[in-house]
């Protein structure tokens, strides 16, 4: 295992159309990660191609599709960092975002996990329909979310894996977990990661997430 190394995680089901823009995302860190790992959940749409033939430097597991939650958690069994941070294949990370997570951990060493600022963003390739369908938040929020977290490894382990049993929202279970665990966080005021809004997405097209949501919060 290296123990100083950050393992990035980015599961991918049919989203080629955005992870080769996910995936310069991390290219682009200001500090490097030790290594990404693309867990593709059963895609049939040219993950496999996209990610051996432009990004080889990537780790890329293919498994049955099981949910975003089993293929974080495939991801994680095969992380080799000392520390994990999770990207959906469909959105971006601002360029400083691993360097200003590990500067909060070097400043309060007792930090397990450290979150960032996330801002939604439509999709370019929406039309003005669509648009007006999909709510944007104008202003950047608090993203207490997985995919916004760097988190040390041995933190993430005792917290426990996702779980597999919620269609979507498997990021707020995990976190709610966490707070009752007493995970020791710190939110930053900085933006790290943008959101996608398009018409695939999850909890747009799954009418099924507000029913687990409230199952998860109960």
């Amino acid at each position: 295992m290296d123990a100083s190394g950050i393992s990035v995680v980015i599961p991918v089901f049919n989203g080629v159309r955005y992870l080769a823009e996910a995936l310069r995302s991390v290219q682009a860190q200001d500090m490097a990660a030790s290594e990404v790992i693309v867990v593709d959940d059963g895609s049939t749409d040219g993950c496999a191609a996209l990610v051996r033939t432009d990004f080889p430097t990537v780790v890329y597991l293919y498994q049955g599709n099981a949910g975003t939650g089993a293929a974080r958690n495939r991801g994680v069994a095969a992380a080799t960092g000392a520390f994990l941070a999770f990207l959906d294949a469909d959105d971006c990370w601002l360029e400083t975002k691993l360097s200003l997570q590990m500067a909060a951990f070097r400043a309060a060493p007792g930090t397990e996990a450290v979150f960032g600022h996330i801002k939604h963003f439509h999709s370019p390739d929406l039309g003005q329909a669509a648009r007006s369908r999909i709510h944007c938040p104008a202003e950047a929020a608090p993203g207490w979310l997985p995919t916004t977290m760097l988190i040390r490894r041995e933190a993430f382990l005792r917290v426990g894996p996702f779980a597999t049993n919620w269609r979507v929202g498997e990021g707020v279970d995990w976190v709610l977990r966490a707070r009752a665990q007493g995970l020791r966080a710190v939110m930053l005021p900085e933006l790290v990661y943008r959101r996608r809004l398009h018409e695939s997405n999850k909890g747009l097209t799954h009418r099924q997430f507000a029913l687990d949501r409230v199952r998860i919060l109960k």
